[in-house]
């Protein structure tokens, strides 16, 4: 179907690269921690930039689920794989020789849809986490290990909304490989609500 490649070239548009060329000319990927994402776009570019990148990269995981929902008729299997879909190409992006960021924001607007209460039952657990520890990533990634579990618990789903779910988190958490290393190694950055 037409609608899961549409997707896809949804979240692959890299909208932290392209503020922040736009901004200041430069490559995003070549500054901080070298992600598209809107963490990195704050801490190099500053509040604005980094506010606009999230709300960009929620809304195309919203707007995802939403033309699925539309179009299907509400149908599980294509929502969810829609909501799969557009992380995948948020983190594979043709725009980015097929790079891309973590995915993390996608995930949010399209789960938000999808799921949208055991989504801000998660999202409740990563501000309290990154509100006591400071770590994005920490929260990132304790989100999506905990997302499936609370999908399952509150929802008992059908199973192409909890696959989608599982792939989600597992996903995530692949992404921040990286950072889980620098987090054991006491070298990961804290965040700060500052340009650096």
């Amino acid at each position: 179907m037409w609608l899961i490649p549409l997707c896809f070239l949804l979240g692959s548009l890299p909208f932290g690269a392209w503020i922040v060329r736009l901004k200041t000319g430069k490559d995003v990927t070549a500054m901080g921690s070298g992600n598209i994402g809107a963490t990195n776009v704050l801490r190099t570019t500053g509040k604005l930039a980094g506010i606009l990148t999230l709300a960009l990269d929620i809304g195309k995981g919203v707007l995802a689920v939403w033309l699925a929902d539309h179009f299907t008729e509400g149908n599980a299997l294509w929502m969810s794989a829609a909501a799969v879909a557009v992380m995948l190409g948020h983190g594979f992006s043709p725009f980015m020789n097929f790079k891309g960021g973590k995915a993390v924001a996608s995930f949010a607007g399209a789960f938000a849809y999808l799921t949208p209460l055991p989504f801000w039952c998660i999202a409740l657990l990563f501000v309290a986490v990154v509100a006591y520890s400071r770590y994005i990533s920490l929260g990132s990634v304790l989100g999506a290990i905990f997302f499936p579990f609370a999908v399952w618990l509150i929802l008992h789903p059908s199973w192409p909304v909890l696959l989608a779910s599982l792939i989600a988190g597992v996903f995530v958490t692949w992404r921040h490989s990286a950072n889980i290393e620098r987090l054991r190694a006491g070298t990961e950055n804290r965040f700060q609500w500052r340009k650096s």
